[in-house]
């Protein structure tokens, strides 16, 4: 395997996660320039969830970091054990005897960092996307009884990973900003160019 699995979602993914060039990105993933640029711009791709290749084990962090700080290298696919992309859950296993402070920490992360998806969160403490949905709309069972703790004095993520996850967390904000921006100012311009060509305005 040289490409990842699902090119165009793991091109989301690294888009809004890392400061990789389109070039770099689209090489990777065995996609066109223009391409990785359309997405980046909201004009392609429009709805795919972004797909994380280190989660995935067909890219590390280590290889993602030597080419954002050397634009002119190209990314290489993981070609080690597919397993080792598991140890780093293995690490993040939540003891038994902290479990039950699990909604605890998550009304934390949402609470102190609600730029965090509901992913970033499950990633961080070890739980299931419902779990987080039910302490963000309240409709957890001991909802009443949560207390706000943070999730690294619990030991349940490293400092490290937390502002790993908020840096990407505030990135895909400003990206998608932009792209939003930029479809608001077509849209006004698609509008205005309406406006001029109706002969009924003059």
């Amino acid at each position: 395997m040289t490409q990842p699995l699902m090119p165009k979602a793991t091109a989301v993914w690294l888009i809004d996660n890392t400061s990789l060039t389109f070039d770099q990105i689209g090489t990777f993933c065995g996609l066109h320039t223009l391409e990785i640029q359309g997405i980046a711009d909201g004009e392609v791709a429009l709805g795919i969830v972004g797909r994380d290749p280190i989660a995935q084990g067909e890219l590390t962090q280590e290889e993602i970091n030597r080419c954002e700080n050397d634009k002119e290298q190209k990314l290489g696919i993981n070609k080690t054990d597919i397993f080792l992309g598991r140890k780093d859950n293995e690490q993040r296993y939540t003891p038994l005897s902290k479990r039950q402070n699990r909604p605890d920490a998550i009304a934390w992360l949402i609470k102190y960092h609600p730029e965090l998806s509901d992913a970033q969160v499950c990633r961080l403490v070890g739980t299931t996307k419902p779990t987080v949905s039910s302490v963000r709309d309240r409709t957890h069972w001991n909802m009443a009884n949560l207390k706000l703790m943070d999730p690294v004095t619990l030991g349940m993520c490293s400092q490290t990973n937390l502002d790993t996850e908020i840096k990407k967390a505030v990135k895909k904000l400003k990206n998608k900003q932009i792209r939003d921006e930029k479809a608001a100012k077509l849209a006004k311009e698609t509008s205005q160019n309406v406006l001029n060509n109706d002969p009924e305005k003059i």
